[in-house]
């Protein structure tokens, strides 16, 4: 298996950026596609961006399209995901996961998670 951990989230001001990072250990990481999701208080986990074991193919919900930019450097086992512009509406906890499967944006097909990273974006 996988092991996962987030960091890089913190409080910034509406217009800001931060970038998150998603360090893995354990098999081999570019076995696996990355995801990264986030949950808002009171609201259901959502997709935000995945990337391909290559890092060419970057995929993105369409409320960061634009603004956040997820990358991959296997040979430091680690994901980015910078997040510029940012909203209060972006406030959530961040997570990264990983899967097996190919092109998947559903959160059942990542089996392997993170513990989480706070972002808040005061307004």
């Amino acid at each position: 298996q996988v092991q996962l951990v987030e960091s890089g989230g913190g409080l910034v001001q509406a217009g800001g950026s931060l970038r998150l990072s998603c360090a893995a250990s354990g098999r081999t990481f570019s076995n696996y596609e990355i995801g990264w999701f986030r949950q808002a208080p009171g609201k259901e986990r959502e997709f935000v961006a995945a990337i391909s074991r290559s890092g060419s193919r970057p995929d993105y919900s369409n409320s960061v399209k634009g603004r956040f930019t997820i990358s991959r450097d296997n040979a430091k086992n680690t994901v980015y995901l910078q997040m510029n512009s940012l909203k209060p509406e972006d406030t959530a906890v961040y997570y990264c996961a990983a899967t097996v499967l190919f092109g998947t944006s559903a959160d059942w097909d990542y089996n392997y998670w993170g513990q989480g990273t706070q972002v808040t974006v005061s307004s």
